[in-house]
This record gives C-alpha cells, sequence and structure tokens, in this order.
C-alpha cells in the first residue's frame, strides 16, 4: 500500500523518532508533535466532482449516444460513448464534512 503525504513530510504522530527513552518519552514525543508551516483543519469540507454535463444539461458519469449500423443489409442499434462537448461538474460541497485522509486520529467505537 502507499504511503500518505503525511507520513512523508515527518508529520506522523506515532513514529518515533528517538530509540528509546521509555513509554513516557514516547507518549510526551507524540504530544508534541506540530504541523510545520501553516496550521490545516482536520475537515474537509468541498471535493472535485466526478460527473459531468453534456450539451442538455443532463449529469452523469458517463454519456452514452444511439448509433443506427447497418451490416448486411440489417440495421442495428449501438451505443457510442460521448467524449466531447462535456462540462466538469466542478467543486461539490460535503454536507457532512469528512475527516481529511492525513489528520492523523485514530477512531474507535466503544
Amino acid at each position: 500500500m502507499g504511503a500518505s503525504g503525511s507520513k512523508a513530510r515527518g508529520l506522523w504522530p506515532f513514529a518515533s523518532a528517538a530509540g528509546g527513552g521509555g513509554p513516557e518519552a514516547a507518549v510526551a514525543e507524540q504530544a508534541l508533535v506540530r504541523p510545520r508551516g501553516r496550521v490545516v483543519p482536520p475537515f474537509v469540507f468541498t471535493r472535485r466532482g466526478s460527473m459531468f454535463y453534456d450539451e442538455d444539461g443532463d449529469l452523469a458519469h458517463e454519456f452514452y449516444e444511439e448509433t443506427i449500423v447497418t451490416k448486411n443489409g440489417q440495421k442495428r442499434a449501438k451505443l457510442r460513448r460521448v467524449h466531447k462537448n462535456l462540462i466538469p461538474q466542478g467543486i461539490v460541497k460535503l454536507d457532512p464534512p469528512r475527516i481529511h485522509v492525513d489528520f492523523p486520529v485514530i477512531l474507535y467505537e466503544v
């Protein structure tokens, strides 16, 4: 599996940089880990939409058009995927907000 971005930058609070020192030192080290740079909130309020609008204003993941194919004198209908003239959905508001993937907290239910 891949590593998240926070582990690669050294912001993972559960990684111990000091070799040894007992459990008290590890707990104190984890409690004092602070992110470098600007403070990022733990919630995500928006995301990039994965759907598209077509010329008619319809919203969907994929669009198909029906085409008539004549083969050996017989007419047959086939579906062809439309790739042109599609407009991305853009930014979508999340309701309720989600927890950011790089937020270093373990969630559990009691």
